[in-house]
């Protein structure tokens, strides 16, 4: 058999085509003017014999292929290379049959060809206006979101045209103030402080003198003092004075925070502090304590 391999693929792939070369001459007769009516009739029959011969061929190939594939044995250790080498074989077949074909009309008969280029354009015009609904709902999508984004950008521009104005009047307050009301607002914040320091100071005071009075004031100091005391009576300094002292000489000088116990000091308020923490004794001279350390 000359020519290009031929299998059963290609058969059914002619024969759709001729099929649908028949067809045109049925689906467009009535679309033609009058004038072209008798031609096309020709062009119709004389299309058709060439289909039949057509058929007839493809008829004849296809017993053909059908008895080689009948008389080709199997082997019957691989069954399945052998299918896929056959169809390797067929797709070469007609990829080399493809490749020795060269375009040409179907036809010379004009119309026949009229009706082919009529068919085409139809399908080409469905296929423009299928392109042209995609593309308009894809606008009218892309409108939408235009349309929100810039509704958006308002709102943000409005925003911002707010902050904008906040900021402004945020800095003509600042601008506003003062120094002078600034060093004012500051002295009667240390005023406050120092008011607030001279109560807590007084009540203090207050609340020593109430709990731990001066050895005399009561009977019990009294008995006390009487019993202690041999010599002339000392004038004691009240714990207020003592706690005073303190602070003072830890505030003033910290490398140095320690003072010396004098006489005017009544020896059971010394022991109270010492017991409570609340003062610490020299480790090297018994004579001289600290207070403790608080505020670090």
């Amino acid at each position: 058999m000359a020519g290009p391999a031929v299998t059963m693929d290609s058969l059914d792939e002619l024969l759709k085509e001729t099929e649908r070369l028949a067809r045109h001459m049925s689906v467009y007769q009535h679309d033609l003017p009058p004038d072209l009516l008798a031609p096309t009739m020709r062009g119709s029959e004389e299309l058709q014999q060439q289909c039949d011969e057509i058929r007839a061929q493809i008829v004849q190939y296809r017993n053909q292929i059908m008895v080689m594939e009948h008389e080709a044995e199997q082997p019957d250790s691989d069954v399945q290379l052998f299918q896929l080498l056959m169809k390797a074989k067929s797709l070469q077949a007609k990829y080399e049959q493809w490749q020795e074909v060269k375009p040409e009309l179907f036809s010379k008969n004009r119309d026949i060809l009229l009706v082919a280029g009529k068919e085409e354009l139809h399908h080409t015009d469905r296929d423009v206006e299928m392109m042209l609904s995609t593309v308009r709902a894809a606008y009218k999508e892309i409108k939408s979101d235009l349309q929100k984004e810039r509704q958006w950008l308002a709102e943000q521009e409005e925003i911002l045209k707010a902050l904008e104005e906040q900021t402004e009047q945020v800095k003509q307050r600042s601008k506003n103030i003062s120094e002078q009301s600034a060093f004012r607002d500051v002295k009667n914040q240390l005023q406050k402080q120092k008011s607030y320091k001279e109560e807590l100071l007084s009540s203090f005071g207050e609340f020593i003198e109430e709990h731990f009075p001066l050895p005399g004031e009561d009977g019990r100091n009294a008995k006390k003092q009487k019993v202690v005391t041999e010599g002339p009576p000392v004038q004691w300094v009240t714990l207020h004075v003592i706690l005073e002292t303190l602070i003072n000489q830890l505030l003033s000088t910290p490398n140095d925070p320690y003072i010396i116990v004098q006489d005017e000091y009544w020896p059971p308020y010394i022991e109270l502090l010492l017991r409570n923490g609340i003062a610490l004794r020299h480790p090297a001279d018994t004579k001289r304590i600290r207070l403790e350390a608080f505020h670090l």
